[in-house]
């Protein structure tokens, strides 16, 4: 598998990786009658990606963050849908990293964890 952040591969690889495909609806159009049948108005499909890391060096980890600073960027992954890898634009949400500690002097941080969405 390879992973891009702004065409330049990835610090470091997740161990886990999951791409959601989403359904948004337009939520005016979109409506139930009283029997509950939908009307629905599908105005796009996105993608939602959601990774997680095991214990990373610091530098690891702020290269990570660091590659997705801006408010949007170009992510190449590969894609359940098409079959083929994609490069789209993303933003990313909470980037929790909760764990740190000390090992022979290196600095390390446990369970980085993101969720990127699909512009």
């Amino acid at each position: 598998m390879q992973l891009l952040v702004n065409g330049q591969e990835i610090a470091a690889y997740p161990s886990e990786f999951s791409v959601t495909i989403l359904d948004l609806d337009d939520s005016e159009t979109t409506t139930r009658t009283v029997d509950g049948t939908l009307s629905r108005d599908r105005v796009a499909v996105k993608r939602q990606i959601d990774m997680r890391w095991p214990a990373l060096t610091w530098d690891k980890v702020s290269a990570i963050l660091q590659s997705m600073e801006n408010i949007f960027f170009e992510f190449t992954y590969p894609d359940p849908m098409t079959g083929k890898y994609e490069t789209k634009t993303f933003y990313v949400g909470n980037r929790t990293s909760p764990i740190a500690f000390e090992r022979n002097g290196t600095y390390w941080w446990g369970g980085l964890e993101m969720t990127l969405t699909e512009r």
